[in-house]
């Protein structure tokens, strides 16, 4: 009698249903990572342009503050009342609080110690500090900055002054008092003040980039200050 033969059954496959599922699972990976890689590619662009947008603004703000914490302001009884035909003195803060770009004009002007020289000499001291804007068009300015050792010249526009900031739409500074009052001007020299110095400064600026606009702002505390006379 013949023993019975038994066959070993092949090892299951995938049904098409399963294999369907399966391609159309892929395709939605696939597609999931390569919008997420198009997403990342095309904003990488966009992201250099922010990180240089808040370098330039940080690197403007940052300049303006270093300056005005290093400003020269001189004191009583060496600093005195102007008489009416007596020179202006040197070492004065005189500026207007809103740059709009109409044109080469000096709206912060006060004397520091910080200095840069561009040129290849050692000479140190209280330069003269003059903040002006540089229309370009579109509504937008250049942030210009002037930087002169005594014997001060007469302000003039400089083309081989360095530009500070670009794409400036709006740049706003408030001056505030001891009491804490605010001005969108100063003049250290007008018995408006009293001859008297900010004890500290506000600085907005808005630049726009790229059809995006951006506000920075920021707050200086003057070292030193000149009382009001009485």
């Amino acid at each position: 009698m013949k023993k019975p033969r038994f066959f070993r059954l092949p090892p299951p496959g995938f049904t098409l249903m399963e294999v369907l599922i399966a391609i159309l699972m892929f395709g939605i990976i696939v597609t999931t990572v390569f919008a997420s890689y198009r997403s990342v590619f095309f904003s990488a662009p966009m992201i250099e342009s922010s990180i240089d947008l808040y370098e330039m603004s940080g690197t403007c703000l940052g300049r303006i503050a270093l300056d005005l914490r290093s400003i020269y302001i001189a004191q009583p009884p060496a600093y005195k009342k102007p008489e009416f035909d007596a020179p202006p003195d040197p070492y004065r803060v005189v500026a207007r609080g809103d740059g709009d770009g109409s044109g080469n004009t000096p709206w912060l002007r006060f004397a520091s110690l910080g200095h840069l020289s561009f040129e290849q000499s050692t000479r140190e001291g209280i330069a003269e500090i003059v903040y002006y804007d540089h229309p370009v068009g579109d509504g937008v300015f250049q942030l210009k900055r002037s930087d002169s050792l005594y014997p001060y010249p007469p302000f003039e526009v400089d083309g081989w002054d360095p530009i500070l900031c670009e794409g400036i739409k709006k740049l706003k500074i408030t001056y505030f008092d001891r009491e804490g009052n605010d001005y969108d001007y100063w003049d250290s020299e007008s018995d408006a003040f009293d001859y008297a110095t900010p004890v500290s400064v506000n600085l907005l600026i808005e630049i726009a980039q790229n059809g995006t606009t951006s506000v920075f702002e920021t707050r200086v505390t003057l070292p030193v200050v000149r009382e009001g006379l009485e």
